[in-house]
Order: C-alpha cells, then sequence, then structure tokens
C-alpha cells in the first residue's frame, strides 16, 4: 500500500500541483575558435558571482534574439553571428526580487561577437571579462551551464 501511494504522490499528485520551470535565455559570447576561443562572462547584480548574460523571452522576439537582447544590455556585445538554435539548456533555481526563488530552464544561444562597447544599459551595474572555456567552467556555479562550456 505504502509503495502505491508513494507512485501515486510521484506520477499523479505532485505533477499536477508543481509548477512547471519558466523559461530563460542565455548567450555564450564568443571570440576565436579551437584553443583560442574566449567566452565572456560577466558579473551578476545582487550577489557579483559570475555568470552569461540571459533573463526572461521578451515579446516580439525570438529566443535568440531575446538572449542578443540580454548580451547588449548586460554585456555591451555587438553581435557578428547568432546561432538561431539552442546549443543547449541547463536548471537552475533563480532568487526573485521579492523573495523566494522559481526553478528556470534555460536556454543557451551562441553568439559569435563583433565587438564589445562601453556605453551599454548595465554597464555601471555589471564587471565584464573574456577567459576560456575551462576557466568559465569553473566560474559559473550551475553544473549544467558548466557542462555545456566544457562541451562548447
Amino acid at each position: 500500500m505504502v509503495g502505491f501511494l508513494k507512485k501515486a504522490w510521484a506520477e499523479v499528485v505532485q505533477p499536477l500541483i508543481q509548477r512547471p520551470n519558466r523559461v530563460q535565455v542565455a548567450a555564450i559570447c564568443y571570440q576565436g575558435s579551437g584553443a583560442d576561443r574566449k567566452v565572456l562572462v560577466i558579473t551578476s547584480r545582487e550577489t557579483k558571482r559570475w555568470i552569461l548574460p540571459k533573463g526572461w523571452p521578451i515579446d516580439g522576439l525570438d529566443a535568440n534574439s531575446a538572449a542578443a537582447q540580454e548580451a547588449w544590455e548586460e554585456a555591451g556585445v555587438k553581435p557578428a553571428n547568432i546561432n538561431p538554435d539552442p546549443i543547449g539548456t541547463y536548471d537552475y533555481e533563480k532568487r526573485m526580487d521579492e523573495g523566494g526563488t522559481v526553478s528556470c530552464e534555460t536556454q543557451v544561444y551562441a553568439i559569435e561577437v563583433d565587438h564589445l562597447v562601453d556605453d551599454f544599459p548595465e554597464a555601471s551595474e555589471r564587471t565584464r571579462k573574456w577567459v576560456s572555456l575551462a576557466e568559465a567552467a569553473e566560474l559559473v556555479d550551475e553544473p549544467g551551464l558548466q557542462d555545456i562550456l566544457r562541451n562548447f
């Protein structure tokens, strides 16, 4: 009987009451190729931990275009090429401004960087730096994102 109740909880009740993951989009902004490839990491606004530019989908934009918009706003990225398909996804718990957390599934898009500008919307709130893929994987906290970076 206990096994039946656990199975009913896991397969019927919990999926009905559990909120679905929210979707975000992120950008792996890169320059170079092969061993010379570098990716751009930025600091989050509040905790100053290293992340990739990311945010919520934007009405009227494809997901890859929304990722490019986030890269512009958060890092001053002017793209040369934007991959239309995600190169991977990862899950994480996002801390919300009003408190609490939400589960997010983040779609990651590769954006080749033409150049960076110094005057961008969040310039005063973030630090940015170019690092190797291996270093980027060490700097970010999310295991799924670490895997994407190592395999990029």
